[in-house]
Protein backbone atom coordinates (compact mmCIF):
# COMPACT_ATOMS: atom_id res chain seq x y z
CA UNK A 1 0.00 0.00 0.00
CA UNK A 2 2.73 2.36 0.61
CA UNK A 3 4.62 1.76 -2.39
CA UNK A 4 0.54 2.59 -4.20
CA UNK A 5 0.71 6.05 -2.16
CA UNK A 6 4.01 7.01 -3.44
CA UNK A 7 3.04 6.53 -7.19
CA UNK A 8 -0.26 8.39 -6.27
CA UNK A 9 1.82 11.13 -4.47
CA UNK A 10 3.92 11.18 -7.59
CA UNK A 11 0.85 11.79 -9.93
CA UNK A 12 0.37 14.87 -7.99
CA UNK A 13 -4.02 16.05 -8.17
CA UNK A 14 -4.60 13.54 -10.52
CA UNK A 15 -4.12 10.76 -7.78
CA UNK A 16 -5.49 12.79 -5.36
CA UNK A 17 -8.38 12.49 -7.82
CA UNK A 18 -8.01 8.64 -8.50
CA UNK A 19 -7.78 7.38 -4.49
CA UNK A 20 -10.80 10.18 -4.02
CA UNK A 21 -12.81 7.99 -6.46
CA UNK A 22 -11.66 4.34 -5.41
CA UNK A 23 -12.17 5.44 -1.79
CA UNK A 24 -15.86 7.16 -2.28
CA UNK A 25 -16.38 3.64 -4.53
CA UNK A 26 -16.55 1.59 -1.42
CA UNK A 27 -12.83 0.30 -1.25
CA UNK A 28 -11.97 1.03 2.90
CA UNK A 29 -9.53 2.92 3.75
CA UNK A 30 -10.47 5.34 6.64
CA UNK A 31 -8.50 8.95 5.84
CA UNK A 32 -6.89 7.53 2.76
CA UNK A 33 -8.17 10.72 0.46
CA UNK A 34 -7.46 13.17 3.75
CA UNK A 35 -3.89 12.07 3.91
CA UNK A 36 -2.97 12.06 0.11
CA UNK A 37 -4.40 15.63 -0.26
CA UNK A 38 -2.49 16.68 2.63
CA UNK A 39 0.84 15.12 1.54
CA UNK A 40 0.31 16.98 -2.63
CA UNK A 41 -0.60 20.28 -1.11
CA UNK A 42 2.28 20.05 1.64
CA UNK A 43 4.64 19.32 -1.66
CA UNK A 44 2.95 21.33 -4.08
CA UNK A 45 0.87 23.89 -2.07
CA UNK A 46 0.45 25.68 -5.88
CA UNK A 47 -1.98 23.11 -6.44
CA UNK A 48 -4.24 23.16 -3.30
CA UNK A 49 -7.58 24.77 -5.41
CA UNK A 50 -7.30 21.84 -8.35
CA UNK A 51 -6.27 18.93 -6.13
CA UNK A 52 -9.90 20.32 -3.39
CA UNK A 53 -11.76 20.05 -6.64
CA UNK A 54 -10.39 16.64 -7.78
CA UNK A 55 -11.02 15.53 -4.81
CA UNK A 56 -14.43 16.27 -4.33
CA UNK A 57 -15.25 15.34 -8.47
CA UNK A 58 -13.28 11.88 -7.65
CA UNK A 59 -15.39 11.28 -4.48
CA UNK A 60 -18.99 12.54 -6.21
CA UNK A 61 -18.07 9.95 -9.02
CA UNK A 62 -17.50 7.11 -6.41
CA UNK A 63 -20.13 7.79 -4.61
CA UNK A 64 -22.35 7.54 -7.56
CA UNK A 65 -20.35 4.24 -8.40
CA UNK A 66 -20.92 3.03 -4.64
CA UNK A 67 -24.87 4.06 -4.30
CA UNK A 68 -25.35 1.76 -7.73
CA UNK A 69 -23.67 -1.27 -6.56
CA UNK A 70 -25.02 -1.00 -3.02
CA UNK A 71 -28.60 -0.54 -4.33
CA UNK A 72 -28.90 -3.13 -6.80
CA UNK A 73 -27.36 -5.61 -4.35
CA UNK A 74 -27.97 -4.44 -0.81
CA UNK A 75 -31.86 -3.43 -1.46
CA UNK A 76 -32.90 -6.97 -1.61
CA UNK A 77 -30.59 -7.92 1.30
CA UNK A 78 -31.95 -5.34 3.81
CA UNK A 79 -35.39 -5.81 2.38
CA UNK A 80 -35.54 -9.32 4.39
CA UNK A 81 -34.57 -7.43 7.53
CA UNK A 82 -36.83 -4.29 7.24
CA UNK A 83 -40.36 -5.25 5.72
CA UNK A 84 -42.01 -5.87 8.94
CA UNK A 85 -41.96 -4.71 12.74
CA UNK A 86 -39.13 -2.81 14.30
CA UNK A 87 -36.73 -2.86 10.67
CA UNK A 88 -39.67 -0.91 8.74
CA UNK A 89 -39.83 1.23 11.63
CA UNK A 90 -35.99 2.18 11.18
CA UNK A 91 -35.93 2.19 7.96
CA UNK A 92 -38.66 4.89 7.57
CA UNK A 93 -36.63 6.76 10.30
CA UNK A 94 -33.22 6.07 8.19
CA UNK A 95 -34.73 7.56 4.98
CA UNK A 96 -35.89 10.92 7.45
CA UNK A 97 -33.30 11.60 9.29
CA UNK A 98 -30.46 8.94 8.65
CA UNK A 99 -28.81 11.17 5.78
CA UNK A 100 -27.58 13.74 8.58
CA UNK A 101 -25.53 11.14 10.25
CA UNK A 102 -24.26 10.84 6.60
CA UNK A 103 -23.48 13.94 6.36
CA UNK A 104 -21.90 14.00 9.41
CA UNK A 105 -19.56 11.22 9.25
CA UNK A 106 -18.63 12.43 5.24
CA UNK A 107 -17.80 16.25 6.83
CA UNK A 108 -15.71 14.95 9.53
CA UNK A 109 -12.05 13.51 9.18
CA UNK A 110 -12.92 11.40 12.48
CA UNK A 111 -11.50 7.79 12.05
CA UNK A 112 -14.01 6.11 14.41
CA UNK A 113 -17.11 7.60 12.23
CA UNK A 114 -18.85 4.87 9.97
CA UNK A 115 -19.55 6.57 7.16
CA UNK A 116 -19.00 3.32 4.66
CA UNK A 117 -21.47 1.48 6.92
CA UNK A 118 -24.15 4.68 7.02
CA UNK A 119 -23.29 5.54 3.42
CA UNK A 120 -24.62 1.88 2.64
CA UNK A 121 -27.97 2.15 4.88
CA UNK A 122 -28.74 5.05 3.00
CA UNK A 123 -28.06 3.24 -0.60
CA UNK A 124 -29.75 0.09 0.07
CA UNK A 125 -32.89 1.45 1.58
CA UNK A 126 -34.00 3.66 -0.84
CA UNK A 127 -33.17 7.46 -0.25
CA UNK A 128 -32.95 8.60 -3.77
CA UNK A 129 -29.93 8.93 -6.21
CA UNK A 130 -29.55 12.59 -5.79
CA UNK A 131 -30.15 13.28 -2.10
CA UNK A 132 -27.44 11.29 -1.60
CA UNK A 133 -24.55 12.87 -3.84
CA UNK A 134 -26.02 16.42 -2.78
CA UNK A 135 -25.30 15.35 0.78
CA UNK A 136 -22.37 13.95 0.02
CA UNK A 137 -21.06 17.10 -2.04
CA UNK A 138 -22.32 19.27 1.03
CA UNK A 139 -20.01 17.58 3.26
CA UNK A 140 -16.79 17.05 1.03
CA UNK A 141 -16.47 20.53 -0.85
CA UNK A 142 -15.91 22.02 2.75
CA UNK A 143 -13.68 18.79 4.15
CA UNK A 144 -11.59 18.60 0.83
CA UNK A 145 -11.15 22.48 0.83
CA UNK A 146 -10.29 22.50 4.35
CA UNK A 147 -7.41 19.89 3.80
CA UNK A 148 -6.31 21.45 0.67
CA UNK A 149 -5.87 24.92 2.78
CA UNK A 150 -4.32 23.16 5.42
CA UNK A 151 -1.81 21.66 3.32
CA UNK A 152 -0.62 24.37 1.58
CA UNK A 153 -0.80 27.13 4.82
CA UNK A 154 0.52 24.86 7.64
CA UNK A 155 3.09 22.38 5.37
CA UNK A 156 4.33 19.64 7.61
CA UNK A 157 2.42 20.61 10.85
CA UNK A 158 -1.13 19.66 9.03
CA UNK A 159 -0.60 16.36 11.02
CA UNK A 160 -0.13 17.65 14.22
CA UNK A 161 -2.82 20.26 14.14
CA UNK A 162 -5.18 17.90 13.38
CA UNK A 163 -3.78 15.67 16.13
CA UNK A 164 -4.25 18.84 18.39
CA UNK A 165 -8.08 19.14 16.73
CA UNK A 166 -9.62 15.80 17.05
CA UNK A 167 -11.71 16.70 20.02
CA UNK A 168 -12.20 19.74 18.99
CA UNK A 169 -14.06 18.02 16.07
CA UNK A 170 -15.56 15.19 17.46
CA UNK A 171 -17.84 17.31 19.90
CA UNK A 172 -18.70 19.51 16.71
CA UNK A 173 -19.87 16.65 14.87
CA UNK A 174 -21.96 15.43 18.05
CA UNK A 175 -23.55 18.88 18.27
CA UNK A 176 -24.01 19.62 14.74
CA UNK A 177 -26.18 16.05 14.11
CA UNK A 178 -28.17 16.73 17.02
CA UNK A 179 -28.77 19.93 15.58
CA UNK A 180 -29.57 18.44 12.55
CA UNK A 181 -31.71 15.74 13.71
CA UNK A 182 -33.79 18.69 16.07
CA UNK A 183 -34.00 20.81 12.81
CA UNK A 184 -35.63 18.20 10.43
CA UNK A 185 -37.75 17.01 13.53
CA UNK A 186 -38.77 20.50 13.85
CA UNK A 187 -39.46 20.62 10.11
CA UNK A 188 -41.99 17.76 10.11
CA UNK A 189 -43.62 19.13 12.93
CA UNK A 190 -44.64 22.51 11.27
CA UNK A 191 -45.07 20.99 8.41
CA UNK A 192 -47.48 18.14 8.72
CA UNK A 193 -50.36 20.41 10.37
CA UNK A 194 -50.42 22.51 7.32
CA UNK A 195 -50.38 19.45 5.26
CA UNK A 196 -53.76 18.25 6.85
Amino acid sequence: MKAFMQSLIGLGPWGVFVFAFIDSAGVPNPSGTDALLLLVTIARPQYALLCAVLAIVGSLLGSVFFYEIIRKGGEKFLDRYTAAGRGARFRTWFQRYGMASVFVAALLPVPFLPLKALAACACAMGVSRARFVLVMAAARIPRYAGFAYLGAQLGENSSAWLKAHTLHMTVFGVVLFILLYALLRWNDRTVAPSVR
